[in-house]
């Protein structure tokens, strides 16, 4: 067998109706939490967060609650939340929602300990976060998505560069994390979506990532069967409970696979997309570059290509392992649809002519550099085009 690593340090509380043990939890890091979600004005979040404050005010915590958390996480947002942790003088960082709010508190626990912003601390600068000063973060997950939960990343966006990057550090893992399913009822349907293809490419790539290896493989392909059953299933019905656990439990499977092995060249390219046009949701961005990434790689990993071809599909069993994998990238377009996510860069808003200018950002992070064919420049600005 090849060597691998595996490493998870955030204890793990799963399990419908978990999220009444967070004022216990909480209570073990001191009495100041700070909490921290998208805006509390949002349709269908102020019951929520509501009743999240009164269980941690029942345990006995003062809360101070930062609400000012937006999709793609910018630098400035992350800051304003460090300075209320300050001013407040929080024990403990609460990140409440999907990867946005958890990756905020996260970065806000760095930028609230230390000197500068959270963006001076990104995965290839130096020096690298204290884990002596940081806060204890408390990860409590209301989407089945980005795996954030259990994760070492936080991801921040500089808009002024039109960036998108991320910190990484095995101290950044939350020390706990809540998945309660009950929490994601009230998710709507596009953001069920788009968080749920998530977990599909956070499992599938990791199986791809060189970082991969037994531990890895036997989560990977678990989450990536669940994914397939159940989120058509639950956008036929948000309210199916079964539903909505099996895709959390897939969405934790899948955040331990990145978190070990790593992504490869879509989360790159993603990556890139949300840094410049940060309207579009990531799964989304993952879903308009996922079939031209499969014509792109299906021949330098058949074996894993032609396995999620026929999960996509068991009619192809009967076929040869190239003849499944070449039909990859077909399946994947037709599971999109499927979701109501086929779409492409021009669909979204991107102009014709940032083609060469996105096809630049999505060589800054590494991501590409794990996957089985590496891209070069030329064939980058081909796959963006490929996206438009």
């Amino acid at each position: 067998m090849k060597h691998f690593n595996f490493h998870q340090s955030t204890q793990i509380l799963f399990g419908r109706g978990r999220v009444n043990e967070l004022g216990e939890i909480s209570k073990k890091y001191g009495n100041r939490a700070l909490l921290v979600t998208t805006p509390a004005n949002v349709a269908g979040f102020k019951e929520q967060y509501v009743r999240v404050i009164n269980i941690l005010e029942s345990a006995g915590m003062k809360v101070a609650h930062y609400d000012g958390v937006i999709p793609n996480p910018t630098i400035e947002t992350i800051s304003a939340g460090a300075e209320m942790a300050k001013s407040f003088g929080a024990d403990v960082i609460i990140g409440l929602g999907g990867g946005s709010s958890m990756d905020s508190a996260k970065a806000i626990s760095v930028e609230a300990t230390h000197e500068g912003s959270s963006w001076d601390y990104l995965f290839y600068k130096s020096p690298q976060p204290d884990p002596n000063k940081l806060l204890p973060v408390i990860a409590v997950s209301t989407t089945s998505g980005t795996g954030s939960q259990v994760t070492q990343v936080a991801v921040v966006t500089n808009s002024e560069l039109r960036d998108k990057s991320a910190l990484y550090n095995n101290i950044l893992y939350p020390q706990v994390c809540i998945v309660d399913p009950e929490l994601m009822l009230t998710i709507p349907e596009f953001v069920t979506a788009t968080t749920g293809f998530d977990v599909l490419c956070h499992a599938f790539e990791s199986t791809i990532n060189p970082g991969t290896g037994a531990y890895v493989d036997l989560l990977a392909w678990e989450a990536i069967s669940i994914v397939v059953e159940y989120l058509p299933r639950v956008l036929s019905d948000l309210e199916d409970i079964e539903a909505r656990e099996k895709m959390a439990w897939a969405d934790t499977l899948a955040g331990l696979c990145i978190a070990n092995a790593g992504v490869t060249l879509p989360h790159g390219m993603g990556m890139a997309i949300g840094g410049m046009y940060p309207q579009v949701a990531h799964g989304e961005a993952l879903a308009i570059v996922y079939p031209a990434f499969a014509e792109y790689t299906w021949k330098h990993a058949i074996p894993q290509f032609s396995r999620i071809a026929r999960i996509l599909n068991s009619k192809l069993e009967t076929l040869s392992d190239e003849e499944a994998a070449a039909k990859s990238p077909e399946e994947i377009s037709q599971f999109l649809k499927c979701l109501n996510l086929n779409k492409t860069l021009s669909e979204i808003g991107m102009p014709e002519h940032e083609i060469p200018k996105l096809a630049d950002q999505c060589m800054v992070l590494p991501d590409y550099k794990g996957n089985p064919r590496v891209a070069t420049k030329n064939e980058m600005i081909e796959l963006v085009k490929q996206c438009f």
